[in-house]
């Protein structure tokens, strides 16, 4: 299958822009963290954290590629896709635990700002900055960022970190020339909110696909007036849409048609179903089909076997 295809070149392309990017953000932090120590500046130290959040978030990344690759077997149906949605989780909190701990740091920074080695602090900023630039350069013309929640989240960590180096190379200057110790907590915190911002974000829509919830690149009402406007269609309830990791929307439903078509006619009418779906972002599309006869109760969305009242008679769901 061409989509198929496609697919899997883009996710060798990703794998391989997130091994170099992987491999050059660490051997930085590195660099940034001892540097930070050394010159005793807590807007490197800071960016060395963030750059080590950025090191862990490609090389999860890296790993849900690989993982998600894994075929689907009879403990996992659908595969290790999932995999990629909780590391995004995990990077988002850890995130969110690195910029508390820097505003905690500040803090104390405010109150008696210590000295700062500056020339060390600035040729480090500077070199942190053109390793950003290129990183995420790499990433852009590797493709990918737009689409994939784990290659965005990945980005915008670099971003963000971009941001740092920019702070740390201000803090340097404005130490340097004005003598002004508190730049350096302030830079420090100024990244701390960006890493916040982008951890609760990641968070966020990470959550959002553990939940299950409607993806966010798919309108329901469209769903529903594609199946419904479909010539055949009666009626429709127990429907689901939901994201099994990003990028690959899922969606079921109980469908209700004349029960005198043929198992041909359904199959054609299911084939433009699922052709139409594919291009309002759904990718997987079970379709159960049911007669008028058909027992249900009045509601589009499903309640649950559990909780509907047993017995009475059910209609479906018409416009």
């Amino acid at each position: 299958m061409a989509h198929d295809h496609d697919h899997s070149h883009a996710h060798t392309g990703n794998k391989r822009v997130l091994l170099v990017s992987f491999i050059i953000i660490t051997a930085f932090m590195l660099v940034e963290a001892v540097g930070g120590y050394l010159t005793n500046s807590l807007a490197l130290l800071s960016d060395a954290g963030h750059m080590l959040s950025d090191a862990v978030s490609l090389g999860i990344a890296l790993l849900a590629f690989i993982l998600g690759e894994k075929s689907p077997n009879q403990s996992k149906t659908y595969g290790y896709k999932r995999f990629e949605i909780l590391a995004a989780v995990l990077n988002g909190v850890t995130l969110i635990l690195i910029a508390l701990y820097i505003f905690y740091e500040a803090v104390e920074r405010f109150a008696n700002p210590p000295a700062v080695a500056t020339s060390g602090m600035l040729a480090i900023s500077i070199t942190g900055l053109l390793v950003n630039l290129f990183v995420a350069w790499l990433m852009v013309r590797g493709g990918g960022t737009e689409e994939n929640l784990n290659m965005r989240g990945a980005f915008l960590h670099v971003l963000s970190d971009m941001l740092g180096s920019v702070g740390a190379i201000t803090a340097a200057l404005l130490i340097m020339f004005f003598g002004w110790g508190w730049a350096d907590p302030l830079a420090s915190v100024i990244v701390a909110v960006l890493v916040l911002r982008s951890g609760y974000y990641v968070t966020k829509s990470s959550l959002h696909v553990l939940m299950e919830g409607t993806p966010t690149n798919v309108e329901v009402q469209n769903v529903i007036q594609t199946i419904e406007g479909k010539k055949g269609i009666q009626g429709l309830h127990d429907l689901h849409v939901w994201s099994i990791t990003s990028g690959f929307n899922a969606m079921s439903c109980h469908a209700v048609v004349d029960g005198n078509l043929t198992i041909a006619e359904s199959e054609k009418l299911l084939q433009d179903i699922e052709h139409d779906l594919s291009h309002i972002g759904i990718q997987h599309v079970t379709i159960q089909l049911e007669t008028p006869g058909h027992l249900h109760e009045d509601s589009l969305l499903c309640k649950g076997k559990g909780e509907e009242g047993h017995g009475h008679h059910h209609h479906h769901h018409h416009h």
